[in-house]
């Protein structure tokens, strides 16, 4: 194409830098109490008293947070929300969403699967830090940062990652997971702080993820002095010919690009580790496959270059085959995914919206419920419901698409610190949410495909998949209204090859075996 991907990548980047740049957590984690937008609406907490959303993170974002109110004189946003469906989240914003909710190592027992090409490189595991061998320097870091022992990808990776001679990874890691760290490890394994020139190159697909891997990189090499580490983003300016003193450097493809072809300011024939983050955004982002191609060509054949993404597509792993080239070891979680042994499904046939309210009711009045989810459709109902729930004197936070992500990752944070019980939801956060409590599911409305309107299995998984986490049973509860909702059902049913199961809420005691 013609046009200039540099300019593309300035334009993405600046847009993100506003729209990150006032990005305010405080209280996000649930320590001290964060403050409240004038927009923002109330939410009830436990019992009928009203009291201000605590679920901000953006002062002042525009829109505020647009909850339930609990006043009998209130009228909540639904005046306002419309009827529209919410937009799909971008792969940006959904990779952004995790890594703020992901500020601790998140536990995972799906097990790995490895693909060694080189049947002459035994693949093994380590269960310490201390069997690394690592620098001391690098090591305090390793341990002030709190890592105690190797996460389950880094048990992995890491022996891969550090072996000598060097060897090149493809491995489907999400965040949480402690993926950052193991290459972060590996860049400052490998750099030598004696050599003035960069040495090891990150590429992340946005520049806030370059600013959350670069954060990682400095809390690591606290104790290495003489380690220097720089950013080639938007807003950091080097002159043509003027070489980059950084040893390690950390990216976006369009600066980077243009910071090691058009500015001849870092040499990729010197680079020693060339690391492509978050694979499946960068496939996303018009221009990001060239300008990571097109870099990844100018390495030498001794650079050791390493590859993560959230996902393993076929469009993934075309690109990482491009980029990764000699025999990597490829590391993919091997997920059973569409195995639902552990979640009871039910369904409740009911006449109307109303009708869902008050099917809802008896089952939250029968059971006893740890924390939920309920799916809406569109954000009219999303506000509707959380506005009745609210008033029955449910804890209920709310979540959809007009909010922007620090928002979202505050409201997120406090449902897992328990500080709401019931998280009302549209599909924006169908994915990335891992909450223990969580016991009940609801689809108070089915998903379907946007464009054709049938069933949307994909993202019923991703739904229901919010409960029975971390080995638990969970429960999954799907409204059907219309002939048209059941038949989405039955075609959930048959692609999963799984009976749901008629619940009728009239009969409490029908109501409460399903928690036994």
């Amino acid at each position: 194409m013609a046009d200039d991907w540099g300019a593309i990548v300035d334009e993405q980047e600046k847009n993100l830098t506003q729209k990150v740049g006032g990005l305010n957590l405080a209280g996000a984690s649930g320590g001290d109490k964060p403050t409240t937008s004038t927009s923002s609406t109330t939410t009830t907490t436990a019992g009928a008293q009203a009291t201000g959303v605590q679920a901000t993170g953006a002062q002042g974002a525009e829109g505020g947070v647009k909850g339930a109110t609990g006043g009998a004189g209130d009228t909540g946003a639904t005046a306002k929300a419309g009827e529209e469906e919410e937009h799909a989240v971008t792969k940006e914003d959904e990779s952004l969403l995790h890594k703020l909710l992901h500020s601790k190592l998140v536990s995972t027992k799906a097990d790995l699967e490895v693909l060694q090409k080189d049947p002459n490189s035994p693949l093994y595991s380590v269960k310490s830090f201390e069997a690394l061998h690592l620098k001391p320097e690098l090591m305090k870091g390793v341990y002030e940062m709190g890592f105690n022992a190797p996460s389950k990808i880094q048990e992995t990776a890491l022996p891969v990652l550090l072996a000598d001679p060097p060897t090149n990874m493809i491995a489907q890691s999400q965040s949480g997971t402690g993926k950052t760290a193991a290459f972060v490890l590996t860049m400052l394994s490998r750099v030598d702080p004696n050599l003035q020139h960069t040495q090891c190159l990150c590429l992340a697909p946005t520049y806030e993820l370059a600013l959350q891997i670069g954060g990682v990189t400095e809390k690591m090499a606290k104790n290495m002095v003489n380690v220097k580490i720089g950013y080639a983003v938007k807003g950091e300016r080097i002159a043509r010919g003027q070489r980059s003193l950084d040893h390690i450097l950390i990216g976006t493809p369009g600066t980077v690009s243009d910071w090691c072809l058009k500015y001849k300011s870092v040499d990729p024939k010197k680079l020693t580790v060339f690391v492509l983050d978050e694979a499946d955004v960068m496939i996303a982002t018009q221009g990001h496959q060239d300008q990571s191609i097109r870099i990844q060509r100018q390495l030498s054949k001794t650079c050791q270059m390493l590859l993560f993404s959230a996902t393993y597509e076929d469009d993934v792993m075309k690109f990482a085959q491009a980029v990764i080239p000699n025999n990597p070891v490829v590391i993919k979680l091997r997920r059973d995914e569409e195995s639902l042994n552990n979640i009871r499904q039910f369904y409740v046939q009911c006449r109307d919206q109303e009708e869902k309210f008050q099917a809802l009711g008896n089952i939250y009045g029968a059971i006893s419920i740890g924390q939920s989810m309920i799916f809406c459709a569109t954000r009219r109902t999303a506000h509707w419901l959380s506005e009745k729930m609210t008033k029955d004197g449910h804890a209920v936070a709310l979540l959809s698409g007009d909010l922007d992500i620090a928002q979202r990752a505050a409201i997120i944070n406090r449902f897992r610190d328990g500080k709401e019980k019931v998280l009302i939801t549209t599909n924006v956060s169908a994915r990335g949410i891992d909450v223990e409590m969580v016991t009940v599911v609801v689809n108070f409305d089915m998903p379907v495909l946007q464009e054709t309107k049938q069933a949307d299995c994909e993202t019923y998984l991703h739904r229901i998949g919010r409960t029975g986490r971390f080995g638990k049973a969970g429960i999954a509860i799907n409204m059907i209204d219309s002939n048209k909702s059941l038949q989405v059902m039955k075609a959930i049913e048959r692609h999963f090859n799984r009976t749901i199961e008629l619940l009728d809420t009239d009969d409490i005691e029908a109501v409460e075996r399903i928690s036994t």
